[in-house]
């Protein structure tokens, strides 16, 4: 009896290890169909109920409230009105009725009023249009016009409470350098200083300095596209941008997130072939230097990402867009690590908001077929 007891409590201990063992290393298969064994994972990714409507290249924004406002995006070739909110209580979307306009490309920022800006995108024209979401009535309201018509531009909340809008495509497929503020005590947007160059597919970070840093982004169309390596500095004292030091390499399609020292990480996008240039590699911008530093590879190659990589609680950063896994960076070690669990296919335009509980909602995106999706997922350390 006593040697069976060792052998239970042998097969026991050795039953824990392999669990052990299983719970944080996968066997993965990387882009070029190759099983890669023994990649270290970091939190998961779970599905919950999907979206009340499918959508790529929309906006999803953290309420007061703690609920995630979805809206607009695009899905079958049409470009949508219609809104949702994520209550994270019970994980479930519900309709949140419609926007005064439809809009994909759009940008949608959270003012200290607690009300969001959702300004310009595209629904067959470049919308100059901007509306206000308040989440207290419930309702869309049209707010001041901008001074360009605008899609795929960045908004940044600067430190004063305005927003800053820049660059992106306007009427006539025009590639812009300008920039304007909106300003909330008024409900107008006025211009501001131009950027340096025009740029579509780009980044805008909110320093910790209050400065905006752009990365990247493209000019032109294939064959005659130009990718730029090149970053500037908007400076809200002054109302002017200027250069700073280069990236490593040129990208488009690529995200930024602001780490917790200071630094800005800097992942992924592609050189001219797209997709079949994605970038697995990711660099870090030192604002006090003003220069990039290359800190080795994510596990995936990901573009059309912008605003799926999300700085957590813990310091570490989760990629959550552009591959069928999201993964995790960790500065302290300058290293990235796959989550678990999967979100079955490529997840390109789709979106990433950090939650009040710490969690992270990811939503919609379309795959390399283009087929867009009303999935969700939550991803939990």
């Amino acid at each position: 009896m006593t040697n069976i007891k060792h052998k239970t409590a042998w097969l026991a201990l050795l039953l824990t290890s392999l669990v052990s063992a299983s719970s944080c290393k996968a066997n993965v298969v990387d882009t070029n169909g190759e099983q890669t064994r023994g990649v270290p994972e970091t939190g998961s990714v779970n599905s919950v109920r999907r979206m009340t409507t499918e959508r790529a290249a929309h906006t999803a924004t953290l309420l007061p409230n703690g609920k995630v406002l979805v809206a607009g995006g695009f899905a079958g070739g049409e470009r949508l009105a219609s809104a949702e909110v994520f209550d994270p209580g019970t994980n479930t979307f519900a309709s949140a009725g419609n926007m005064n306009a439809s809009r994909a490309g759009h940008t949608a920022t959270l003012l200290p009023n607690g009300k969001i800006l959702i300004a310009g995108g595209y629904n067959g024209s470049y919308l100059a249009s901007a509306e206000l979401y308040d989440p207290a009535a419930h309702t869309f309201m049209p707010t001041g016009i901008m001074v360009t018509a605008r899609s795929g531009h960045v908004a940044t909340l600067l430190n004063n409470g305005k927003v800053l809008l820049a660059g992106g495509i306007g009427t006539g497929w025009t590639f812009l350098s300008d920039a304007e503020l909106y300003d909330p005590a008024t409900n107008t947007f006025i211009a501001t200083g131009g950027m340096t160059t025009a740029r579509e597919s780009h980044t805008a970070t909110l320093l910790k300095d209050g400065q905006v840093l752009i990365t990247g982004g493209h000019k032109g169309r294939r064959p005659a596209i130009t990718i730029y390596s090149s970053a500037e500095i908007y400076n809200p004292a002054s109302g002017t941008f200027s250069s700073t030091g280069n990236l490593t390499v040129r990208r488009h399609k690529h995200d930024a997130t602001l780490l917790a020292d200071g630094r800005v990480l800097i992942i992924g996008g592609s050189d001219e072939r797209d997709g079949r240039g994605a970038y697995r590699n990711a660099e870090v911008f030192n604002p006090t230097t003003g220069t990039s530093t290359a800190v080795g590879a994510m596990n995936e190659a990901r573009y059309k990402l912008q605003g799926t990589a999300v700085l957590l609680n813990n310091g570490k950063v989760l990629i959550a867009g552009g591959a069928n896994r999201a993964e995790v960076f960790d500065p302290a070690t300058n290293t990235f690590s796959f989550a678990a669990g999967s979100l079955g296919t490529m997840r390109l335009f789709a979106t990433a908001t950090l939650l009040k509980n710490g969690q992270v909602l990811i939503t919609g995106g379309y795959d390399d077929s283009q087929a867009v999706s009303a999935n969700a997922w939550i991803y939990r350390t």
